[in-house]
């Protein structure tokens, strides 16, 4: 996919002044039902528009990088979401500011032309990166046209996309086309453990749903992606001196290597998932028998059934020695979200990415994310529409600066005709 720079929320001129939106054309080429934006004249002047704030984006994704967001830490997470609420605010969005467990979520709403249904659009504000990551992991532009920097993909440049597509309409005088339902929720790193019930109570008359998570690599869309779990497994055994007396012990940290094992066997062999083990921790010193231990186990799906089984699996794990307790948590879960026959949500936003000069395609993804909970929900869904890059929850994290004007265009022209 090809695509060209833009710009951030109040950068650049006003734009080419006041346009009403396009009315949707029904044509024999698009098939029974289907819909193409119309309207040229307005696709020009939101590619215009973006290319013009190509700047404002870039100096937004500096100024979200900076801010620090770790999951789990409520004031950093709550300072990025009141400044992301200002963003949001100032292209004419009501954001409600809501209170979660692990720090605010944001709930943004704008109305459309019709009333009935609205657009679900998904994101998130916490990134994988603790605190103090910028000073490894600062945000820097590069001369091959990326930029890195802690959570700068992972999905900062998303957040600068959503930004800059309210904006982009605002500035040109254009409604959305059906109502507007943005979410940005502040746990999704770690499962969405709270920030998922507001996706669960949006999802009530959604007609489409849109994540704006990064794309694959290539700037594909996302659509499918695997089921998730988080698993915390806790092992409670006997200390005793490992010297003197062994056999009045029962080491928590054998038990828990062996049923590691085993989980991995019985688990993360079979064909369509996938096991890690993401953390583990246990016992005090090597001459003390372990009486505790616990690991904390990431999962993933690609079948429902699969999901089941092991969950089953791991509820009711018996111990490898007597006297072994084992305790088992599930800390966050989504659903499976497969690929669905029908296309009609991917075909709107081929034909209008190619409005754009974009050639868009779509396929499955191994994560998982927000957008499993509509799509496996039976919602048209497709995720991926954050600009490009690669490497993310790794230190070689990096966006496509060429990538964010055109998702921001495109995210726009999304909103002003209404999805199928």
């Amino acid at each position: 996919m090809t695509e060209s720079a833009g710009g951030g929320p109040g950068a650049g001129p006003p734009g080419a002044g006041p346009a009403s939106a396009p009315t949707p054309v029904r044509s024999r080429d698009n098939g029974p039902g289907r819909t193409r934006p119309a309207g040229g004249g307005l696709t020009a002047r939101l590619r215009a528009a973006a290319r013009a704030r190509e700047g404002g984006m870039r100096r937004r994704l500096a100024e979200l990088v900076a801010l620090e967001s770790p999951s789990g830490d409520a004031a950093r997470l709550d300072r990025l979401a009141a400044e992301l609420a200002r963003g949001l605010e100032a292209s004419g969005a009501k954001v409600e500011q809501v209170p979660g467990v692990h720090g605010d979520h944001l709930v943004a709403r704008l109305d459309g032309r019709a009333e009935a249904g609205h657009l679900l659009l998904l994101a998130h504000h916490d990134t994988v990166w603790p605190a103090g990551s910028l000073a490894a992991m600062p945000y820097r532009e590069h001369p091959d046209g990326t930029a890195t920097g802690a959570g700068v993909l992972d999905m900062k440049g998303g957040l600068v996309v959503l930004e800059t597509a309210l904006a982009l309409l605002a500035e040109l005088a254009v409604p959305c086309a059906v109502p507007v339902v943005a979410l940005v929720v502040s746990d999704e790193e770690v499962g969405s453990p709270d920030g998922g019930r507001l996706v669960a109570e949006h999802l009530d008359g959604a007609r489409a749903a849109l994540g704006l998570e990064p794309p694959h690599p290539d700037g594909a869309l996302k659509t499918a992606r695997r089921g998730s779990a988080r698993v915390r497994l806790e092992v409670a055994g006997r200390e005793s001196h490992a010297g003197i007396a062994p056999e009045a012990g029962v080491s928590a940290v054998d038990e828990l290597t062996d049923q590691l094992l085993l989980l991995r066997r019985r688990i993360g062999e079979r064909p369509g998932n996938a096991f890690n083990v993401g953390r583990i921790s246990g016992g005090t010193r090597a001459n003390v028998v372990a009486g505790h231990a616990e690991a904390e186990l990431g999962l993933r799906f690609t079948e429902p059934d699969a999901e089941r089984e092991a969950l089953r699996l791991l509820a009711a794990l018996p111990p490898y020695r007597s006297g072994a307790r084992i305790r088992t948590e599930v800390l966050s879960r989504r659903p499976a979200w497969r690929a669905s026959p029908d296309t009609a949500l991917l075909d709107h936003v081929r034909r209008t990415g190619a409005a754009q000069g974009l050639r868009i395609a779509g396929r499955p993804a191994g994560g998982s994310g927000d957008a499993n909970t509509p799509g496996a929900a039976g919602v048209p869904t497709l995720d991926g529409l954050g600009p490009p890059g690669g490497g993310a929850h790794a230190r070689t994290e990096h966006l496509r600066l060429d990538g964010l004007a055109p998702r921001a265009a495109l995210l726009a022209a999304l909103l002003a005709a209404p999805p199928p």
